[in-house]
């Protein structure tokens, strides 16, 4: 069994940063990658950011591209994203979500476990 436990969100002024959280327990080891999603009221979940475990490779989508960085801890089973200069359109649930795949990463369909997610609003 796999667990993924997303913390960190909140409420926040546009322009302002939050770093969110993921800690994973379980068989962790089988993860090739880890990703963060997002889904906003209405909207379809998407892709922002994934890690490789192997090599640490990072991959953005554009619109967060130079704003938001994806990290992570293998020792303590972490996985992190910081967020800066954060607007109003970020404004959703992010999830944390892992994957034993390593081709197709910013399809949510290509991962196998997720977490519950945690909330964020940015005001304008």
């Amino acid at each position: 069994q796999v667990q993924l436990a997303e913390s960190g969100g909140g409420l926040v002024q546009a322009g302002g940063s939050l770093r969110l959280s993921c800690a994973a327990s379980g068989r962790t080891f089988r993860f090739n990658a880890m990703g963060w999603f997002r889904q906003a009221p209405g909207k379809e979940r998407e892709f922002v950011a994934y890690i490789r475990q192997s090599g640490g490779d990072t991959y953005y989508t554009s619109s967060v591209k130079g704003r938001f960085t994806i990290s992570r801890d293998n020792a303590k089973n972490n996985l992190y994203l910081e967020m800066n200069n954060l607007k109003p359109e970020d404004t959703a649930d992010y999830y944390c979500a892992a994957t034993r795949n390593l081709f197709g990463l910013v399809a949510a369909s290509q991962y196998n476990y997720w977490g519950q997610g945690t909330q964020v609003t940015v005001s304008s």
